[in-house]
């Protein structure tokens, strides 16, 4: 999934007040069941959990269980799938999923905000169902990072999107040791600013978390091991 371009069906069950959990995964079968595609897979955070619509589609032939333990993303390519549940770490795993119609039941918090807006869904409500945003503009880029770290992101963006798993382990101790060497350079620079122009560069989310994380890291006064070859590097700029 990138962003703004799920290539398949995709919806979300949200929860409110005056709802029921019920009711939600109700409204996310129900979806589900309108899509065409192959067989079910429902995805739970454990083997045991509560709602009987869920246990009861689970009992029907053909409809398998997963579980985040050890689930594969491509185990979802040419299914349905019900989602339950995900917090953000998972949510950013279905980066990549292929499945024929996905429906996300979520937890409740703000942990979905941002993988609703990268993928546009369905979002199913309690009183209403709201459709896709229609249109593809983009939204105006956001101004420019100082010091070369508009430059720095852009890189490391460039980089990500080569390899299908994303960031790799030397783009990350470049990017570490960067902070770590020239600390000047990101001193200025918020991590919500990172975030915004990684999402903005079109970087997978777990990947962009990553790079935020790494500058909150610094800015809570911790440092990295970096790998030997990588200790002394610097971005140019």
């Amino acid at each position: 999934m990138s962003s703004n371009t799920s290539k398949y069906p995709v919806a979300i069950s949200r929860i409110s007040e005056d709802d029921t959990r019920e009711a939600q995964n109700l409204r996310a079968l129900r979806w589900l069941d309108a899509q065409e595609g192959g067989p079910v897979i429902v995805v739970t955070p454990k083997k045991e959990f509560d709602g009987d619509s869920l246990k009861g589609l689970i009992k029907q032939p053909g409809v398998n269980q997963h579980t985040w333990r050890g689930l594969s993303v491509g185990s979802l390519r040419g299914r349905r799938v019900v989602y339950c549940w995900p917090d953000r770490e998972h949510l950013n795993q279905l980066w990549d999923a292929e499945p024929d119609a996905l429906v996300v039941i979520e937890h409740g918090g703000t942990e979905a905000y941002e993988w609703i807006e990268d993928a546009n869904p369905v979002q199913l409500l309690n009183d209403a169902t709201v459709p896709p945003r229609v249109g593809t503009e983009n939204p105006a880029p956001s101004e420019p990072l100082p010091n070369g770290v508009e430059g720095i992101l852009e890189y490391v963006a460039s980089m990500a999107a080569g390899y299908s798993s994303g960031l790799k382990w030397n783009e990350e101790d470049k990017l570490r040791a960067d902070m770590m060497n020239c600390p000047e350079r990101w001193t200025p620079i918020t991590v919500e600013q990172v975030r915004a122009k990684c999402r903005e560069l079109g970087m997978r989310p777990k990947d962009a978390d990553t790079v935020a994380g790494f500058l909150q890291r610094r800015k809570d006064g911790r440092r990295f091991n970096v790998r030997s070859s990588y200790k002394d590097f610097r971005f140019n700029g």
